[in-house]
C-alpha cells in the first residue's frame, strides 16, 4: 500500500512505510501529520501526489513517486553511490528496503539497520552534490556485522566501538561544535612528536600512551571533516589488500 501524508505547513510525499519514513526518518508523530490518499496503484498516487502538491502550493517533486521507488545504484570497486544527496538518503533507503546487491566483497541485503548505517557513513560526491556514496568494503562489513545469527545485539552493545567512544567525549567537551580541523591537525603534529620521544627513549609505556593520543586526534580530525575514521582505514586497506612488493633496509617497497 501507498500512501500520501502530509506535514501541515511543509511538505506533502509518498511512502510504504509510515512509520519508518515519517515518524523515524522525519521525526513527525501521527497527529502531527495526515493521510491524505492511499492505494495499491502506484501511477495513481503518483499522479495524486504532484497534483495535491501543486493545489496545496508546495514543492512540485521534479520526477514522479514511480520513477524514484527503484532507486538505480551505481557500483564501482570501491563504492555503492546512490542518486540521492546525503539529507534525502535515509527516507529513499526506506522505501527500497529488501534490495539486494552485490559488490566485489559479497551480497548487501538493505534492512533498516543497515539502512541507518548507510545514513550515518554515507559521503557527498565529490564530482556531484546531488549524490552519495558508502565504501564497499566498510558496507559490506557492517552488513556482515548486522545480518550475522552468531551476533546477538546484546553482545554488540557490550562491547561499544571504540571510535563511537572516542566520539561521544569529543562531542561532550564542544570539540566537534567549537574546534577547529586545523588546530586539530596542529595537535596531531605534538602527539607525533611525543612518539618520536618515545621511540627514542625506548619507553613502551609512553610509546603506546602516544599511539592511543594519535588515534583519537584522528579520529576527531576525521570527524570535523565529516568523514568516519572506520571510511578512511577501510578506503586505505582497500587499496594496499592486494599489494604486492618486498622489504628494503626495513621497508615495504610497493610494485611498481
Amino acid at each position: 500500500m501507498y500512501y500520501i501524508y502530509h506535514i501541515p505547513g511543509k511538505k506533502i510525499g509518498v511512502t510504504r512505510n509510515l512509520n519508518n519514513r515519517v515518524t523515524i526518518t522525519q521525526g513527525y508523530k501521527p497527529g502531527e501529520y495526515e493521510v491524505l490518499d492511499q492505494s495499491n496503484d502506484i501511477n495513481y498516487i503518483s499522479d495524486k501526489e504532484i497534483e495535491l502538491q501543486q493545489s496545496y502550493g508546495y514543492r512540485i517533486d521534479d520526477k514522479p513517486y514511480k520513477n524514484l521507488i527503484k532507486m538505480k545504484i551505481n557500483i564501482t570497486e570501491q563504492t555503492t553511490t546512490f542518486p540521492v544527496p546525503t539529507n534525502k538518503l535515509k527516507g529513499r533507503l526506506m522505501d527500497n528496503i529488501g534490495m539486494i546487491w552485490t559488490t566485489e566483497f559479497g551480497k548487501v541485503n538493505l534492512d533498516e539497520s543497515l539502512v541507518r548505517w548507510i545514513a550515518d557513513n554515507s559521503h557527498t560526491s565529490r564530482y556531484n552534490s546531488e549524490r552519495s556514496y558508502v565504501y564497499n568494503k566498510a558496507l559490506w562489513e557492517a552488513s556482515n556485522n548486522i545480518n550475522n545469527p552468531d551476533v546477538s545485539k546484546d553482545n554488540i552493545k557490550s562491547k561499544p566501538n571504540i571510535f563511537d567512544s572516542i566520539r561521544n567525549w569529543a562531542k561532550v567537551r564542544g570539540i566537534y561544535d567549537n574546534g577547529d580541523a586545523r588546530t586539530q591537525y596542529i595537535k596531531l603534529q605534538e602527539e607525533a612528536g611525543e612518539l618520536a620521544k618515545a621511540m627514542l627513549k625506548d619507553d613502551q609505556a609512553e610509546f603506546v600512551d602516544a599511539i592511543g593520543d594519535i588515534v583519537v586526534v584522528l579520529t576527531n580530525l576525521a570527524e570535523q571533516k565529516n568523514v568516519r575514521i572506520e571510511t578512511c582505514i577501510a578506503s586505505a586497506y582497500n587499496q594496499i589488500q592486494d599489494r604486492t612488493g618486498k622489504m628494503i633496509n626495513g621497508t615495504f617497497v610497493k610494485d611498481e
